[in-house]
């Protein structure tokens, strides 16, 4: 079967990767992605020209696409892609707004009085923002309407130091539009340990992955930017060392729920629904979700799967989805990014990878925001590259994972501490903290 994958980082070459013994793989991507450009007949060019990756796959006979990145469906590529009939993982332009538009988010939650949901409010001026947080009593999150990269989202207490310092950023969006986002959300903080669940959709049913939690700080000790993400873990059971199955359901109830109304306000949603939730006292509640696979956590999951990449990819788009099952193993993912990310001055420098080395310690790489040239690999100012390992812990993981990041050379930085036991077991007695109180 002919699969064409779109998108050029770590969670394609990923989906490549689970893909590419069952297919004839096809790949379009913005860069030369060295993992996905071994394992693929691929094209270089704009993945977000839509019409251009409709007219690619028509040329070449794809028949069943996988979208990665999250721009190219909200530009409606699946909309594009099924008009020349090629069948989609990936929602279609309607559907993908639980991603796009955070307030149609929000306003499904509360229209069909689904659970998990937040205080929030929906602005398209900065006067109203000013009263409103005047007489707000608690912390907020500030949430530009649209894509943004990961990169949008400002906390009181972390990006933040008060809600007056709030008002300034919510400023800052409307008088610079951030690329041209009108509306603002503010969203009361809320306390606990983020966690995220991916699943698999094909419009009615939802097949849940284990859970997840990443890293966003650019630094050790959860310090720095919030980032796209430094890394993350999954443990042996599905589950987190301070999540419970009860909570891991809630939350996949929440999805559920979320999939019901979004067939019945748009289309049916077929394709990756990642839920972000923070567990607080009073359980999951949803942070936002995202129309995709995560980045890194696409890289934890997918070397975990036994059933065939392919086959669930056949169910999505027939509706016929029933079960993926996963290894009941741990693992651990962490990103190699350039010195100084997110602000780096190695940008186009060349970083040095023993993909063989690698291989021989049981871990992966998944090449990220890098562009593969004559002379070699070089980085771009942003994620290189993704390092997993798997193991019957989550120590036993990150050991792996930390041995295999010494085998990546160049002006080039990664976070130690990801999975190791003492920022788990900060997790773990923040969390029981919270609950105590």
């Amino acid at each position: 079967m002919k699969v064409l994958v779109v998108g050029t980082g770590a969670r394609e070459h990923a989906i490549c990767d689970a893909l590419k013994d069952d297919v004839e793989l096809y790949a379009y991507m913005s860069k030369n992605n060295p993992g996905i450009a071994k394992i693929s007949t691929y094209k270089i060019g704009d993945e977000g020209e839509v019409d251009k990756v409709a007219e690619f796959a028509k040329e070449n006979g794809i028949e069943l696409a996988v979208i990665g990145p999250e721009a190219p469906l909200g530009k409606g590529i699946v909309n594009a892609l099924e008009d020349v009939g090629v069948p989609c993982v990936g929602p279609a332009q309607e559907s993908a707004r639980i991603e796009t538009d955070k307030s149609f988010m929000r306003n499904l939650f509360e229209k069909y009085e689904i659970a998990g949901s937040v205080v929030y409010k929906v602005f398209d001026n900065f006067d109203d923002i000013d009263k409103f947080l005047d007489e707000f009593d608690r912390d907020v999150v500030v949430k530009p309407v649209g894509l943004t990269g990961g990169k949008g989202v400002k906390i009181v207490g972390d990006h933040l130091r008060d809600n007056q310092d709030a008002k300034l950023y919510a400023k800052e969006v409307f008088e610079t539009e951030m690329g041209g986002f009108a509306k603002v959300i503010l969203e009361e903080k809320i306390v606990g340990e983020e966690f995220t669940i991916q699943a698999f959709c094909d419009g009615e049913h939802l097949v849940a992955m284990p859970a997840a939690q990443d890293h966003p700080h650019a630094f050790e000790n959860d310090q720095g930017l919030i980032t796209g993400g430094m890394g993350s873990y999954t443990d042996t059971d599905g589950l987190l060392p301070f999540l419970s199955q009860e909570d891991y359901d809630a939350a996949v109830a929440i999805m559920k729920d979320t999939l019901k109304a979004i067939a019945k306000e748009t289309t049916p949603y077929k394709g990756i629904l990642y839920g972000q939730f923070m567990l607080s006292k009073d359980g999951p509640k949803l942070i936002e979700y995202n129309a995709r696979f995560g980045d890194p956590e696409c890289m934890n999951v997918l070397p975990l799967l036994k059933t065939p990449m392919i086959d669930i990819c056949k169910d999505i788009v027939a509706g016929e989805l029933k079960e993926a099952e996963f290894e009941d193993l741990a693992t651990v993912c962490k990103y190699i990014v350039p010195d100084g990310y997110p602000d780096t001055p190695h940008a186009g420098e060349i970083v040095e990878v023993d993909e063989e080395g690698i291989e021989k310690l049981g871990a992966k790489v998944y090449y990220a925001a890098v562009n593969e040239e004559d002379d070699g690999i070089h980085l771009s100012g942003s994620r290189a590259l993704g390092i997993i390992a798997k193991g019957k812990t989550i120590a036993e993981a990150e050991e792996i994972a930390e041995k295999a990041c010494g085998l990546v050379k160049g002006n080039v930085y990664h976070r130690r501490d990801v999975g190791t036991e003492a920022l788990l077991q900060k997790r773990v007695d923040h969390m029981k903290s919270i609950l105590d109180e």
